[in-house]
């Protein structure tokens, strides 16, 4: 039986569209109105209004995509409780490398949006787009983080029950710039760089991506990128293949081995993605979301390779999941078209969901991560729980994103941008 006392944190083992679906229109034969029926109604309050509409069409199935690797993240999380430490026993074994296709996915997607508008777009607009998408969701991110803090207090987390209250608001609003903390004001005990919510490292190496394409990368010709690109991959494959682990697993410290993790799980992908969009044409053909998007969970879901031994093997596979599969992942995604309106929303929602539940999920794993660390559950019976954490996180990103998030855009874009719509 999984003893949960024993529990070390994943990986730190090494250190200490469209918008509102159709709404029902009664026949102009009769004046009588009619209620919408269940299913409809459904439809439309799952699927919320943009907040922008200037910017450019959305690729749908690409905005899925990002949804499908959010969820995949949220399993991975939620029972990498049970791995003890040790990720050759993770569920969803690859899962972190969605984040990686996170990085791939958004190179490509700024590079579609903003790569041909540059004669009509300041760097200080785009500065504000990109603030005011992503920056709410992180603020909350950390408000839920702070309130739920000292309910986390465990063996797994050892630092909270020395933390005060002046502490931790002191995280919080550092927390709220995005900037990161070093290792000596870590709270948890987990080294990273946004105790109150781990998984906003990634909106930090975001954030610097972006700076390096508005700055650099968007004015290089396509041989000059395509040189840091296969310089990039070389980084990769030296990190993935000759290193003690045989992953990409780290990032989310200030430690500089860890830093030095996160830069290069950052420049191929994003790179990569603005090349494959300069590059390769895309032409909508036929429906392609259910091929993408089972080649994406395949790819996550691949066991450990290789076992302890030849530690090189499961590396030299996250170096073919990143150079050839992802790439062909985002290709489908992009030439696909929906067919059916039950997918169009399917894919709409995805895509909405996608961004507010990787930003607001891992405050809601740590609880429940002490918790079971607290009372010792064992993995038999926890099912009925994880299910019911999950669900309650996939609510709590939804109504971020309703009520929160999408309101909020609309007051900044209107009140900086000027164009009274969101991007």
């Amino acid at each position: 039986m999984t003893k949960a006392n024993s529990i070390v944190p994943f990986g730190r083992q090494r250190e200490n569209n469209n918008l509102l679906a159709n709404s029902y229109r009664p026949s102009h034969k009769t004046t009588k109105s009619r209620r919408p029926c269940t299913f409809n109604y459904f439809l439309r309050m799952i699927t919320p209004s943009a907040a922008y509409s200037d910017s450019k069409k959305h690729l749908l199935i690409l905005d899925a995509l990002r949804g499908i690797a959010a969820i995949m993240v949220l399993v991975m999380h939620t029972f990498e409780v049970y791995c003890e430490g040790d990720f050759h026993k993770m569920l969803v074994n690859h899962g972190y490398l969605a984040v990686d296709f996170f990085f791939m996915l958004s190179g490509y997607v700024m590079a579609h949006a903003y790569d041909d508008r540059w004669d009509t777009m300041t760097v200080l607009a785009f500065a504000k787009r990109r603030l005011i998408r992503l920056q709410p969701l992180i603020v909350l991110g950390m408000t839920i983080g702070a309130l739920l803090f000292f309910f986390q207090a465990s063996s797994v987390f050892p630092k909270i029950a020395e933390t005060t209250l002046p502490q931790l608001l002191l995280i919080m609003v550092i927390g709220y710039t995005l900037l990161p903390v070093p290792p000596s004001m870590d709270i948890r005990g987990w080294t990273e760089m946004h105790p109150l919510n781990g998984a906003a490292w990634s909106l930090f190496f975001e954030y610097i991506a972006n700076v390096l394409h508005v700055l650099i990368l968007r004015k290089l010709p396509n041989w000059a990128l395509g040189v840091l690109v296969l310089l990039a991959a070389g980084a990769l494959f030296n990190l993935a293949v000759y290193g003690k682990a045989g992953d990409l697993i780290g990032g989310w410290s200030t430690d500089p081995e860890q830093l030095k993790i996160g830069f290069t799980r950052l420049l191929f992908p994003y790179m990569a993605g603005m090349l494959l969009r300069r590059v390769v044409g895309v032409t909508a053909t036929k429906n392609t979301f259910a091929l993408a998007g089972g080649l994406l969970i395949i790819a996550l879901s691949v066991p450990r390779i290789g076992g302890y031994d030849q530690v090189w093997m499961n590396g030299l596979y996250e170096v073919f999941v990143l150079v050839l599969l992802f790439p062909t992942i985002i290709y489908l995604g992009a030439i696909g078209k929906t067919s059916h309106p039950f997918t169009e929303k399917a894919c709409t929602f995805l895509g909405d969901l996608s961004y507010p539940l990787y930003i607001t999920h891992f405050p809601i794993i740590y609880t429940y991560t002490a918790w079971i660390s607290n009372n010792k559950v064992p993995i038999e019976e926890v099912a009925p729980v994880s299910i019911a954490v999950m669900f309650t996180t996939i609510l709590v990103a939804y109504a971020s994103l309703k009520w929160y998030d999408l309101p909020v855009r609309r007051w900044l874009t209107k009140r900086f941008l000027h164009t009274g719509k969101s991007a």
